[in-house]
């Protein structure tokens, strides 16, 4: 869902579709809006690499394993990147800023769980 709604996001970006109101502060600023641009690749990779876990789950586990990781990394990232932006501005609008603290924070429980489940590498015997 989080990967759907990464694209649903800029395409109603792309489209102009939220009223002036709803925008961040100083979303008309040229800068802002630079900046605001530049996550969209990182987003798409985001989106990108989360559906491409889900399709190649049953087909290939290990390739699907790896694409979930660069997605809820990459997600976390996201979310921590736009907190950052809002920090520096001393920026607090809760209605941008709990979407990007959920960004950042839900990836971290599944990431956890996942280098908790990894085995290690059995240790080579000297002889």
């Amino acid at each position: 869902m989080t990967d759907l709604g990464f694209l649903a996001y800029w395409v109603i970006t792309f489209l102009h579709v939220l009223p002036a109101s709803w925008l961040f502060h100083g979303y008309a600023e040229p800068t802002t809006q630079a900046w605001n641009l530049s996550f969209l690749p990182l987003d798409a990779i985001v989106s990108l690499s989360g559906i491409a876990s889900v399709m190649l789950a049953r087909r290939c586990p290990s390739s699907a394993r790896t694409l979930l990781v660069v997605s809820l990394v990459t997600t976390s990232i996201s979310g921590l990147q736009a907190l950052s932006f809002w920090t520096l501005r001393h920026d607090f609008d809760i209605t941008w800023w709990l979407p990007n603290a959920f960004l950042l924070a839900w990836p971290l429980p599944f990431l956890a769980r996942m280098i908790w489940a990894v085995e290690p590498a059995p240790r080579a015997v000297r002889s």
